[in-house]
Order: C-alpha cells, then structure tokens, then sequence
C-alpha cells in the first residue's frame, strides 16, 4: 500500500502558534513536515527526547541544534541532522521561516 501525501491536501495539526505539521506513515516510519513561522527566536526551546530515532532535512530557513552536552550546530537549507533514540535535543530558530522535514522510527503515536 503507498499513501500519496500532496502537501495542500494533508490535514494541519497546529502544535503551538505559527507551528504546523502535516505527516504521513506508514506501519514502522514516519515524515513529518513542521513549519515554524514564529522565528528567529531568542532563546532555544525547551530541551526534550525521545525512544524513536529521529533523521531531519533542513528544507528552508536556519537553526541552532543543540544535542545533549555537545556545542550547537549552525544549519541552513539543504542540511541534515540525526537523533538517536533517548538523546535530548532541541533547536533556536535564527530566521523567521524555518522548515523541517523529519522521518521518525518507529512511528509517534503522540502525533496521531
């Protein structure tokens, strides 16, 4: 079974103000695609982790990454980072449209 997932056509969850994402998956994996339209923020959001493992495409915009106790990471458009599962990590955004592709093992049920 393949799903189709036309970006105008995906429902939006807003998660918070100027944060949405439309998501697809199958029975193991998940792509979420966020748009945040709130930056550049002056702070990085709150640290968090997660058990599913995490790989993200940086599709627009800038961040700050910051991983566990290592020094942040400066990505731009066309960059691409991984979470292991259980590492806490979180980003600052430093443009204000940042958008973020990320695919997640397995899927997040919290989404749905």
């Amino acid at each position: 079974m393949s799903q189709e997932g036309r970006y105008e056509k995906m429902p939006v969850h807003y998660v918070g103000n100027n944060i949405e994402r439309r998501l697809l998956h199958s029975k193991n994996l998940m792509m979420v695609n966020v748009l945040f339209t709130d930056g550049p923020t002056t702070a990085p959001d709150p640290f968090h982790s997660h058990p599913h493992e995490q790989a993200a495409y940086i599709a627009e915009g800038e961040i700050l990454l910051f991983m566990a106790d290592e020094e942040p990471v400066h990505l731009k458009s066309g960059d691409h980072f991984v979470v292991e599962s259980g590492v806490k990590h979180t980003i600052q955004r430093l443009t204000k449209v940042v958008r973020i592709i990320d695919c997640f093992t397995p899927i997040r049920q919290d989404f749905l």
